[in-house]
């Protein structure tokens, strides 16, 4: 194993790793809520495209349940 340790040691460790990852990206979701302007920054970026190309992406966005 690395460094020497034991198998019961790297999982354990590994698993408090991994429920440490997954709490700590929910929490940053639960606290800063980084997808509850998404539709804004979407709309934004669209403005510096054709008209024409515009309606083509949000067609595309609204299929794929992007945008409402």
């Amino acid at each position: 194993m690395p460094a020497g340790v034991t198998w019961t040691q790297y999982i354990a460790f590994s698993t408090a790793a991994l429920f440490s990852m997954l709490a700590g990206s929910q929490m940053v979701h639960i606290h800063y809520k980084p997808l509850d302007d998404l539709q804004k920054y979407i709309n934004k970026e669209l403005e510096n495209f054709p008209v024409h190309v515009q309606e083509k992406i949000k067609q595309e966005l609204k299929e794929e349940g992007v945008l409402k």
